[in-house]
């Protein structure tokens, strides 16, 4: 008997030069360059769980104002702007060309004009984006380098209000993943929405706690 196709993408696929989806009853291609620049520049299955769940609906999206972190190929903030949000999408300088080069080949002209492709590092130049200036932020596959934590989380209070949903899609591979949940918790108050079991990946809602717990 034939051994069924392994459903999960080998790892060689995150070398091919692109990744084909279908989100938002469009056909998208995603260029990849892992050569160029590593981890940013290819799809990874956090990004493909975070569209899936967007999907669905259970986020309003339309005419709200979201920003991704970390966005790498720019996926998910496609997809975001594709299902009506009007979107920042941000990374560190040296994926903006790329990012960028992404999102133009992906969402037709009308839906364009919602997009920005913007710098940031998290935790610095902060003030360049609007202190609590977004309804929904977005960050697929960002909790992975620990010294990144502390940084990412003085980023997500800036951007968010009382009001804001943090999704965050995260594969959990080392314990420092689950410490920055328990970081997370202490600012924010964290639900965990959706498991894909399939590729191993959370997916956590997340809304600023009016008084944070520091102790």
């Amino acid at each position: 008997m034939s051994q069924p196709e392994n459903p999960l993408p080998a790892l060689s696929k995150l070398h091919n030069s692109s990744a084909q989806f279908r989100f938002a009853n469009r056909d998208l291609r995603l260029a990849q360059d892992w050569k160029k620049l590593g981890v940013a520049a290819v799809v990874w299955d956090a990004a493909v769980v975070m569209c899936m769940y967007l999907e669905l609906g259970k986020v309003e999206l339309k005419g709200k104002k979201a920003i991704e972190l970390g966005a790498g190929t720019g996926l998910v903030g496609i997809v975001a702007a594709l299902l009506g949000a009007r979107v920042t999408i941000t990374d560190r300088e040296p994926a903006l060309d790329f990012l960028s080069t992404n999102v133009k080949a992906n969402l037709p002209p009308d839906s364009q004009q919602s997009v920005v492709v913007s710098e940031l590092t998290w935790g610095e130049g902060l003030e360049q984006y609007p202190a609590g200036g977004f309804d929904v932020v977005l960050g697929a596959d960002i909790v992975y380098l620990e010294d990144t934590f502390l940084p990412l989380l003085e980023t997500l209070e800036h951007l968010s209000s009382d009001t804001t949903v943090v999704l965050l899609a995260c594969k959990l591979r080392y314990e420092r993943d689950t410490n920055f949940l328990g970081m997370l918790k202490r600012r924010f108050t964290v639900e965990e929405v959706h498991y894909d079991k399939q590729r191993d990946i959370h997916l956590y809602k997340a809304c600023k706690l009016t008084q944070r717990r520091d102790l």
